[in-house]
């Protein structure tokens, strides 16, 4: 089992002066993580992607390819590309070139995002949701198989033959879809023969054991090879010296990030008993010391009947930097060698 780090690239307020830090220190931050990442033994780091004023990853390939140019082994990738919202041909174009850069360390993970505002930004319709991403990753697909393109959709303009530079150092560039819990999801990527990143972020991991089955199955009935159809959890956590330390750590950030997306969405307010309980053994949180955080990886994979790579989302608004490349240290040079044969 692999595991790494994803980042939403959040502003932050330092939780013990209160200073807002500035965007340019915030990025130049990330970047200091995402180096200490690759010298702790991490095998990824992935960056999201949004399109809100609380996150400085709208444009997650630039930030990538600075990542690549300050270090030399771990995998880099999005967290995820919002395919939807974007052209195909420029996705290929840039991740392609990220492959170049990194000398082949890129991994492309495209989805449907959980957020909106892309869609009136770029002068999408909300309604073509899913047709949108079907049609895309058809093109995208069609793009990595073959340099000259023939293809013709009802969301972008035809291509009639012609060819799409540069290509990538690995053959081929490696494409995983990003799911949340649509059934259907998880078939079309079992159907394509596509690895699959799940995202976790509530509920208990080993209810999506039943997902993840109807992925392998419905690849199997495609005729693809089992080691084709890898299965990678994204999910929410956070490594310290003990469960209550990282906890009390993480708590406050999470409570305002999900307090701000609970008032948007009509939902209740988040509580810290709800937190403790979704940071519990069976739930959706890895959170905790080393050894504990390594025990539920295991656990998580043998109830999904196996699980290839696990990307830790432990950046938050109200986590203070040296923190952040502690837990970073901790998970790669704690966690990562416990799960390693795993």
């Amino acid at each position: 089992m692999h595991i790494g780090v994803d980042s939403f690239v959040s502003t932050v307020t330092d939780p013990t002066t209160e200073r807002v830090v500035g965007a340019e220190e915030r990025i130049e931050h990330l970047l200091e993580e995402i180096a200490l990442a690759d010298s702790s033994g991490l095998y990824s780091f992935g960056i999201g992607e949004h399109h809100r004023e609380e996150y400085y990853d709208s444009a997650p390939p630039v930030i990538l390819g600075a990542a690549a140019a300050r270090t030399s082994r771990i995998r880099l990738g999005s967290a995820v590309t919002v395919l939807s919202a974007a052209d195909p041909v420029r996705v290929f174009q840039q991740f392609a070139t990220l492959d170049l850069i990194s000398k082949g360390r890129i991994d492309l993970v495209v989805g449907r995002g959980s957020f909106t505002e892309a869609f009136p930004l770029f002068g999408l319709n909300l309604s073509d949701y899913d047709s949108l991403f079907s049609e895309k990753l058809d093109l995208l697909l069609k793009i990595r198989d073959s340099t000259h393109v023939t293809w013709s959709g009802q969301h972008r303009p035809a291509l009639t033959g012609q060819g799409v530079y540069p290509r990538p150092s690995q053959h081929p560039l490696p494409i995983w879809v990003g799911v949340g819990g649509t059934p259907e999801s998880f078939v079309r990527a079992g159907l394509l023969g596509l690895p699959l990143m799940v995202a976790i972020i509530g509920g208990q991991p080993k209810q999506f054991a039943p997902l993840i089955d109807l992925y392998r199955r419905a690849g199997a009935q495609a005729g693809h090879a089992p080691e084709s159809l890898q299965v990678g959890l994204h999910v929410f956590g956070f490594v310290g010296g003990s469960v209550q330390s990282a906890a009390d750590t993480i708590y406050p950030g999470w409570h305002e990030m999900f307090t701000k997306v609970s008032l948007e969405r009509g939902f209740a307010a988040p509580t810290r008993g709800q937190f403790d309980a979704t940071s519990g053994p069976d739930g959706a949180f890895f959170m905790g010391d080393p050894d504990t955080i390594a025990t539920k990886l295991r656990r998580v994979s043998q109830q999904l009947g196996g699980v290839d790579r696990v990307s830790i989302q432990m950046t938050n608004p109200r986590l203070a930097h040296a923190d952040l490349l502690r837990g970073i240290e901790l998970l790669g040079t704690e966690v990562a060698p416990q799960v390693a044969g795993d």
